[in-house]
Parts: structure tokens; C-alpha cells; sequence
């Protein structure tokens, strides 16, 4: 074990500054600082609080994830940090202090992909990934289905929302029903007193001439407000539990329906589910039940890996490490839309092999002592 990469990953895509260590395939500390009470009384994620809460947080947040993990900055092997997607100004904040980190420790960098992270944050449950993994990702942000052969170098999106992600969905319909902010364990509490069949709303995008794995899921939001809009001018009582519990039914039909028929196309013995909503407790239930029956063998993380997190990067990171791929620059930017294509974002080397010691991290050295060190030229004299 203790040949295996060690290595710190910052997350700070949306309202949550996670800091994770992983050795290996090994969590050693998962430390989160959440904004989210201060978004609750918008309804949603204020982009300019969160990148302020991200600044507050991050050095006693990385601080508590060093203690928790016994380990001294020194004996890491590596820095990873969201790139992307996500909020920009959330990401910069992250960006910049893994940079920080790296470039004072002398620690390579990787730049590493929220989705890719999600789906590799799995391996600290289950062990090494399938390959290929077919994965369901599903969040306030992203609902997407990919087939990754090699989740450090070779992700490919099958489907994706075209519209509200599941998340959001859950947010929006929360909100339509005055239950507060975030949407996704509210709903799922609220569902469990109801019936799912109660009420039958739409399956959006799942017609023979649909997309097979697109998905939509803005018209059932509208449905579900229509339906309340119109119990509530009639002077009825919404069954607010009801109304949870068919509307959960419907997001989950979906996504396992279309997971399945991914699994069984492609020809993959397995499904990973990854992202906040992979979470909710109706969706874990139906995929086990339905992957029991389509011969699919289900891995889902516990609910704490399946939110926002460290240890996601950490652990991306660290096979990133483990692969020998190339570190990233130190320029590397925040990318807000940062495509699951890419898991990292390379150096300018990339196309050698860096290990641990990391790719543009020398050049920036370089630059540095260039900067710093040389004597500088005498000002000219005043004519």
C-alpha cells in the first residue's frame, strides 16, 4: 500500500468545498465544507456566495482533511482539483489553490474532470472499475450516460439531458411544493408517507422514436406544476406526499429504463451510478431491482461519495498517478464546460508518459526563477 499514489483532490465545482486523500484505491479523509444554508433562502445556488464560501473554506478544509488523514503535506504525490464543468468563479477558487499547493510543495498538478471524478470516486467502495464501466450520472447539474473503456484517457457520452438535469428537476418541483432548498433529500423523505402511482406523469423522451439515451425532464417539471396550479385554484389540498412520491417514480423510471437499455446494447455486465440524486433511495431501489432481473451487476457508492467531494478527485487523481499520465500546466484554466471527453487536462508534454513527479511543473519552475532571480536590467538614465 504504501507504493501506491498518495494523493490530495480539491473539489469546488458548485456549493461544496471537499478535500479528499486517497492512497490507492484507499480513502484516508473526506473533509466537506458546505454553503448550502446559505443558499436555502434563494432556492438555489448563488454563484457569488459559493465562490466566497469556497475562499473562506479551503485552508482549514484541507487543513482537517491532512489531520484526518495523518499524512504531511510533504508525503503526497500529487495535487488534483476540479477543472471542470461547473461554476467558474467556484472552480477559479479551487484552481487556484491546488496551484497554490503544488507549486510550494513541489507536487505535480492534475487538472481532472467532475463527471470522469464522479464515476472513479466508486473504486473507493467497490475496487478497480470494469472496463469498460457504464455509468449513470445524475445531479443538480448533469444527467448524462457514458462508456468509459479507461475513465483517466477514454470517456464516451451515450446520452445526455437536453434540458433540466434530474437534480434540478427535483429542486424545481421541491420549490412548486414550498419545501425548502436543496430539492433531492426533501422529496425523498416526503415520498416515502406516499403513492408512487398516485398520480401518472409524463416519462419524457422515452417514445420509439425518441433518443434512447437522452434525457428530458423540463416537461415533467411543468406537469407536475400545472397539476398542483390547478388543485390549488379549485381551493383543494395538494397531497404533497403523493405528489413526491409519483413525481420521484417518474425520474427514476426513466433513468433505470434507459441505464438498462444502455447496459444491454453495448453489451456491459454492469452499471455504476454516480452523482448527488444517486442518493435518493427510490432510485437505488428500482436500479437493484432492475438490474437483478436484466442480469446487471449494480455498483453504487454510499450516499455520502455520491455528493460533491474530495475524495472523488482524490481518487481520479491518484489513478492518474498510478497510469502515468501527464500533470497538468501550471496554467491550467477553469473550464465551466469542460467536456467528459477529456478526464484531465494535460500538460503541454502530454504525449509522455510524466508519473509522479508531473508534467508542466518544472517549466513553471523555470518561469518562476526566471522572474524572481535573474538581475534585473538598470532603469536607463533620465536624458
Amino acid at each position: 500500500m504504501a507504493d501506491e499514489p498518495l494523493v490530495l483532490g480539491i473539489e469546488t465545482s458548485c456549493d461544496e468545498t471537499g478535500v479528499g486523500i486517497v492512497r490507492g484505491h484507499t480513502l484516508l479523509a473526506d473533509a466537506v465544507a458546505s454553503s448550502v444554508d446559505a443558499h436555502a433562502r434563494y432556492g438555489g445556488v448563488v454563484p457569488e456566495i459559493a465562490s466566497r464560501a469556497h475562499l473562506e473554506a479551503m485552508v482549514p478544509t484541507i487543513k482537517r482533511a491532512l489531520a484526518e488523514a495523518g499524512v504531511a503535506p510533504g508525503d503526497l504525490d500529487g495535487i488534483a482539483v476540479t477543472a471542470g464543468p461547473g461554476l467558474a468563479g467556484a472552480l477559479l477558487v479551487g484552481v487556484s489553490a491546488a496551484k497554490a499547493y503544488a507549486y510550494a510543495l513541489g507536487k505535480p498538478l492534475y487538472g481532472v474532470n467532475h463527471l470522469a471524478s464522479h464515476v472513479c470516486v466508486d473504486q473507493l467502495e467497490h475496487g478497480p472499475l470494469p472496463e469498460p464501466t457504464m455509468a449513470l450520472l445524475v445531479s443538480g447539474g448533469h444527467s448524462s450516460l457514458l462508456l468509459a473503456p479507461d475513465i483517466t484517457a477514454d470517456v464516451r457520452p451515450l446520452g445526455a439531458t437536453i434540458d433540466d438535469a434530474a437534480g434540478e428537476a427535483f429542486d424545481k418541483v421541491a420549490r412548486v411544493l414550498g419545501l425548502g432548498f436543496p430539492g433531492g433529500p426533501v422529496i425523498d423523505r416526503w415520498a416515502r408517507e406516499g403513492d408512487p402511482d398516485a398520480i401518472r406523469f409524463p416519462r419524457g423522451l422515452t417514445g420509439p422514436r425518441d433518443a434512447p439515451y437522452d434525457f428530458s425532464f423540463s416537461g415533467l417539471k411543468t406537469a407536475v406544476a400545472r397539476w398542483v396550479e390547478t388543485r390549488r385554484a379549485a381551493g383543494e389540498d395538494v397531497p404533497v406526499a403523493d405528489v413526491a412520491a409519483s413525481f420521484q417514480e417518474a425520474v427514476t423510471d426513466v433513468l433505470t429504463r434507459k441505464a438498462i437499455r444502455a447496459c444491454k446494447d453495448e453489451g456491459v455486465d454492469h452499471l455504476m451510478i454516480g452523482g448527488g440524486v444517486a442518493a435518493n433511495s427510490r432510485l437505488r431501489a428500482m436500479a437493484e431491482e432492475r438490474c437483478e432481473a436484466a442480469g446487471i451487476r449494480l455498483r453504487v457508492p454510499r450516499p455520502k461519495l455520491c455528493t460533491d467531494n474530495g475524495a472523488m478527485v482524490a481518487a481520479l487523481g491518484a489513478e492518474m498517478v498510478a497510469r502515468g499520465r501527464a500533470a497538468s500546466a501550471f496554467d491550467l484554466p477553469a473550464d465551466s464546460s469542460l467536456p467528459v471527453t477529456q478526464p484531465h487536462v494535460p500538460g503541454p508534454h502530454s504525449h509522455s508518459s510524466q508519473g509522479r513527479q508531473g508534467g508542466g511543473h518544472e517549466h513553471v519552475h523555470e518561469i518562476s526563477r526566471t522572474n524572481l532571480y535573474e538581475p534585473r536590467p538598470e532603469p536607463a538614465e533620465r536624458a
